[in-house]
């Protein structure tokens, strides 16, 4: 689109008034930048309500050395596969050999192979994996071993230790060493020894462990459980492969030498009084977590996904009435769909695998071991919701002996931040449809007005600029009214200097004709005085100046005569009746007139037409047809007149053309108006006004049809026009 046709755009009231009224959109933008400002400062209370939480909890575990592991905290690291966690069970474990009834067992088993071997006398063949758990009073061992040659112990055989067997060893509550051999005869329910370190004692059964031994295609399953009241805080066990029947151990494969106290490793199983007080802090609408200085998990509660933050209320469910109510159904159909793609809502499943249930790592976490109290904001594995953490040291005889970590989301404070943004939109939405309704009934309002005063000022004047009709003045007292009422007085104004200068040429025709009168006849009494004293053989000049006198006064009579046929032929149209005649018939005989008027010139009739009724008044038909062929002649250089004839659906078009002068551009719209001619004055021979068009377009005006000029070309001339109307 050029910069020309964009200057020629209209803009209307009404759309001006929008444009303006556009700024009503910078109110939602505010209200959502204001919410997104509240939203920080609910962020910050909510991290400081979570380190508040997180040292209130701390609090209540600092100085009680009995909840932590005494021997692990003088670990200087945690040896993966030697030192154990016990996984906090869910429910009670089913003694069958298999691990169906273990929670994420691929991910919470530890591998051992020849990295963990005890000795071998030959290539190792066998590894296991292991995991353990706490559920109630018991710790429950699973252990599934790959063997690829299962040695039970002989019927008869009173060694336990000639064929496949599982070495189990613990500190019991006085950290005095307790070692058992698991030795079965045939799979199924297992067979618990306890043996001491002189090599002369008889193992005597420890039924206090129980547990399954199960054979599989790779080997053999072991499941069994110990109670807790019989551990310490050490432990070990080790898997010797024989293979063949009462033969010697040819290879081992544990998790440390269970034969020495001081080669065990530690086992962590949280203890009941830290679950305890956590589970006290599990209406605080959080995910907590205690570890210890090895990053090891002593107590949880509650979970994330559900850790929506203090500022989560639930929302009131809509009863069944709401429900039905066309509000709901338009909010529900409509409104939020639409807010939606602006906000965003708060995701209800959501991964997050930055901690396991053992062990957890953060920057965080890391402080808060080193004494310093942290909190941090990060992203979910998925980064789907965005997690609060904050983490507080627990000290114990001045020393850091763990540290308290405090999680939440911010769905609740998102939750917040919607509601809040869907009843700002809500409520910006309503004023901003009232407010543009307003805007449109107000413009619509003002351009009703602004246009019927633009209809009653073109009603009032014609094209020719004529006042033709009357204003009726507006009675509403404002600016729109004012100019109606200007607008009324200067149309009245100007109809009545109209009508005197439409009177005019009749007054000054009929003052004028009276002097003139006088005039003529004094001249013609001169002129006789003059025959009767001048002799027919003395000829003298006085008679050419009264001759010249007279033809002066022939010319001003004609002159006014044409003033006054315009005048007079409008009022007439007035009160003239129309009929219907034939106008083939009315043009034929016009014709027939015309050549013998104009016996030097030819008029061409071109019609297919045998007759054509036509309602109107055939009289100024013919006067139409005068004025039009009179000024077709007065043009013509050929001494051609053309005449066509047609009807085309409604109307009739009768074309006049003749060859000669074009007409010119800036004159072709005003032709048709009141003295305007094209006429050369000094070839002139009688006076022209330029009425006679004129007087054309008023015939064509008072049968409803049109009058127009255009030029033709090859060869060069005009063409008149005349559309009328058929009925």
């Amino acid at each position: 689109m050029s910069k020309k046709s964009l200057l020629q755009l209209r803009f209307g009231l009404r759309t001006k008034l929008l444009l303006l009224s556009s700024f009503l959109f910078v109110i939602p933008w505010f209200g959502y930048q204001y919410v997104w400002e509240m939203e920080k400062y609910l962020r910050f209370g909510q991290e400081q309500t979570l380190v508040g939480t997180a040292r209130a909890l701390a609090t209540a575990l600092h100085e009680r050395e009995n909840l932590f592991n005494k021997q692990a905290s003088f670990l200087p690291s945690v040896e993966q596969g030697k030192d154990l966690y016990g996984y906090q069970l869910t429910e009670a474990i089913q003694l069958d050999g298999l691990h169906n009834d273990w929670p994420n067992f691929s991910e919470r088993a530890h591998f051992y192979d020849h990295q963990q071997q005890l000795f071998a006398q030959k290539p190792l063949s066998l590894n296991f994996k292991a995991s353990v758990g706490k559920y109630d009073k018991y710790l429950y061992l699973f252990f599934q071993m790959v063997d690829n040659q299962v040695i039970f112990r002989g019927n008869n055989s009173r060694s336990i230790t000639s064929n496949d067997h599982l070495a189990l060893s613990f500190s019991d509550q006085n950290n005095q060493l307790n070692r058992f051999i698991i030795s079965n005869k045939k799979p199924g329910w297992i067979s618990a020894y306890r043996i001491t370190d002189n090599n002369n004692d008889i193992p005597t059964p420890a039924p206090h462990i129980q547990g399954h031994w199960l054979v599989t295609p790779q080997g053999y399953n072991i499941e069994l459980r110990v109670p807790l009241k019989n551990l310490g805080d050490k432990i070990a066990f080790a898997f010797y492969d024989v293979d063949q029947p009462n033969g010697d151990a040819v290879s081992a494969i544990g998790s440390a030498e269970p034969n020495n106290l001081d080669s065990l490793g530690t086992i962590l199983v949280p203890s009941p009084e830290i679950e305890r007080i956590v589970k006290g802090m599990r209406y605080t609408n959080s995910s907590i977590w205690v570890v210890d200085q090895h990053h090891r998990v002593l107590a949880s509660a509650g979970s994330l996904k559900s850790a929506s933050g203090v500022w989560h209320n639930k929302e009131k469910q809509p009863n069944e009435h709401e429900k039905s109510s066309l509000w709901y159904q338009f909010k529900q159909r409509f409104l939020l769909p639409l807010y939606y793609k602006v906000l965003t809502k708060p995701p209800t499943d959501f991964i997050d695998k930055l901690y396991d249930a053992r062990h957890l790592n953060g920057e965080h976490i890391v402080s808060a071991l080193t004494g310093n109290a942290k909190s941090q904001w990060r992203l979910t594995t998925d980064k789907q919701a965005l997690v609060l953490s904050a983490a507080y040291p627990i000290y114990i005889n001045n020393k850091v002996q763990g540290a308290v970590i405090v999680e939440e989301t911010t769905n609740g404070i998102r939750t917040l931040r919607n509601r809040a943004l869907e009843r700002l939109f809500t409520v910006i939405l309503t004023v901003m449809v009232l407010g543009a309704l307003t805007f449109i009934i107000f413009a619509t309002r003002i351009t009703s007005r602004i246009r019927h005063l633009s209809n009653q000022a073109e009603n009032a004047i014609d094209k020719q600029g004529r006042i033709i009709g009357k204003m009726s003045p507006s009675k509403s007292n404002d600016e729109i009214g004012d100019l109606s009422r200007s607008f009324t007085t200067a149309v009245n104004r100007l109809s009545e200097y109209n009508h005197y200068l439409e009177n005019m040429s009749s007054r000054l025709s009929h003052e004028l004709r009276t002097p003139i009168a006088v005039v003529k006849t004094s001249l013609e009494n001169l002129a006789i005085q003059a025959q009767q004293h001048l002799s027919l053989a003395e000829p003298s000049d006085k008679n050419a100046y009264i001759d010249r006198a007279q033809a002066g006064i022939n010319t001003l009579n004609l002159i006014l005569t044409n003033m006054s046929e315009a005048t007079r032929l409008e009022q007439m149209l007035i009160h003239t009746e129309k009929l219907e005649f034939d106008l083939k018939t009315v043009v034929d005989g016009c014709i027939a007139g015309y050549e013998q008027v104009y016996p030097d010139l030819t008029f061409n009739l071109n019609t297919k037409l045998s007759q054509l009724n036509f309602y109107g008044s055939p009289e100024h038909i013919v006067q139409l047809l005068d004025k039009v062929i009179n000024n077709a002649v007065e043009f013509s250089q050929d001494r051609i007149i053309t005449i066509a004839l047609t009807q085309q659906g409604n109307y009739i078009e009768l074309a006049i053309s003749n060859n000669g002068t074009l007409l010119p551009e800036q004159l072709s719209e005003s032709l048709f108006d009141s003295m305007v001619s094209m006429r050369d004055k000094s070839k002139q021979e009688q006076p022209h006004l330029g009425l006679g068009l004129y007087i054309a377009r008023l015939i064509c005006q008072f049968h409803h049809g049109s009058i127009q000029a255009q030029n033709h070309y090859s060869p060069d001339g005009v063409t008149i026009k005349i559309t009328l109307p058929a009925r």
